[in-house]
């Protein structure tokens, strides 16, 4: 691998990164397509899709890490929502991302395309911003339908290599009923367990390319704290709808590939 190669993945790390502390997400949404489309763009060498999911796995993982922090000291994760979600998630990704090994990568394209397809349309329903800005301790939800959700969605975020927060975030605002701010911070939280769980998978299958993940690990901690920074001081509106801008944008472009 080149230098230059290099030199990308450290930009796409940093740049996902950013976006995961501002939007609340792993990054694998946006990460995904990048990786998939830019290289040949940029006449560097491709990425398979299984290496991507890898990628977007760990990525994911320590982008949350370091943006979670920022959220947790303003008050803005919620423990009971995080465990709740979390836990249902983690055997759930874990069974998915073996069961990944196996699936050729057109009907992994095809499963992350229905998923993000589903997660734009969510995000274009109408809904009120007036209990955004509420911190986690004045929140309640639904424990039986987080964990039915937990236990659905991990599975196929496991298996498309996802921490699933494109797909979570949706079903938090619009499912659960969550504020944005906290719904954005306990998403962070929740993608750990599918993150870990994903990886750990993807890891014992010989799915991620340790080599090029590095240079995607130091972006996303190097930035992700400065997005959390910049959304914290973001309204919440603008925060829905960029959201809602690039789970279309992707789900379009991943569309338009399966056919």
């Amino acid at each position: 691998m080149s230098f230059a190669f290099y030199i990308f993945l450290f930009s796409v790390g940093a740049s996902v990164g950013f976006l995961s502390g501002l939007l609340g997400i792993g990054g694998g949404i946006i990460m995904f397509p990048l990786l998939l489309y830019v290289p040949p763009l940029l006449g560097l060498e491709g990425i398979a899709v299984k290496s991507i999911t890898g990628l977007t796995m760990i990525q994911g993982f320590f982008a949350s890490c370091a943006a979670m922090l920022f959220y947790n000291k303003h008050n803005l994760v919620n423990k009971s929502l995080v465990l709740t979600l979390g836990l249902s998630l983690f055997i759930s990704s874990l069974t998915g991302a073996f069961v990944s090994k196996a699936v050729p990568d057109k009907p992994l394209l095809f499963v992350f395309g229905a998923l993000a397809l589903i997660a734009s349309i969510m995000m274009f329903i109408p809904r009120s911003y007036a209990k955004d800005e509420l911190t986690e301790d004045k929140v309640s939800f639904h424990k039986t339908t987080a964990i039915i959700a937990g236990i659905f969605l991990g599975f196929l975020i496991g298996l498309v290599g996802q921490g699933g927060a494109f797909i979570m975030i949706p079903t938090l605002l619009y499912v659960l009923k969550i504020p944005l701010r906290v719904a954005l911070g306990s998403t962070l939280a929740i993608g750990l367990f599918s993150a870990t769980a994903g990886l750990i998978g993807k890891a014992a299958t010989g799915q991620v390319p340790f080599r090029m993940a590095a240079p995607l690990v130091l972006g996303a901690i190097l930035s992700a704290q400065l997005g959390s920074f910049a959304g914290k001081r973001t309204k919440t509106e603008f925060l829905r709808w960029l959201l809602a801008f690039i789970i279309s944008a992707t789900a379009i472009k991943v569309w338009m590939d399966i056919f």
